[in-house]
């Protein structure tokens, strides 16, 4: 009977009112928009237990600066430097290709500044020590030409590809 109640006036439509609701989209995920909350709860509340894209990206490019900046801090002197997560390219941009980074340099009290852009680094990556090879291209390449010397002088890492 429950397969009866689909048809009307020789439709083929047929309605499986005994089916539960099972498979991907569970009760849980109604829409299909995926799974609602957490994947882990933390085990401090309104603490994330897990660290986000950008944290973890701003970790790895810390290292690699701070590595780089202790090398070469005493040619260097005042850098600030920065991620932010895309670049802000105007509307009549003919390049391309989106900057990596951007360096400014300092005049009279104001510093250097290194900037580095996450979205397009990230999309250039697809594992983790890509992603940390080009985070390590980026700033070794931007570090050299503020020093005006060659890449491989300022890491022996650096390889360009």
């Amino acid at each position: 009977m429950p397969a009866e109640l689909g048809r009307e006036r020789g439709a083929d439509v047929v309605i499986d009112v005994g089916r539960s609701r099972t498979g991907p989209r569970s009760r849980r995920d109604r829409r299909g928009r995926g799974m609602r909350g957490p994947g882990v709860m933390p085990q401090v509340p309104g603490v994330p237990e897990l660290r986000t894209a950008r944290e973890r990206f701003d970790d790895l490019a810390l290292g690699i600066i701070s590595e780089v900046d202790a090398a070469w801090a005493d040619r260097l002197g005042l850098v600030e430097y920065a991620v932010e997560d895309a670049p802000q390219v105007p509307d009549d941009w003919s390049v391309d290709t989106v900057p990596l980074s951007s360096l400014v340099r300092g005049s009279g009290t104001r510093p250097t500044r290194l900037v580095l852009f996450r979205r397009p680094i990230e999309h250039r990556c697809e594992t983790r020590s890509d992603l940390e090879a080009m985070i390590l291209t980026v700033v070794v390449e931007q570090v050299a030409e503020l020093l005006n010397v060659e890449p491989s002088v300022i890491d022996p890492r650096y390889e360009r590809d």
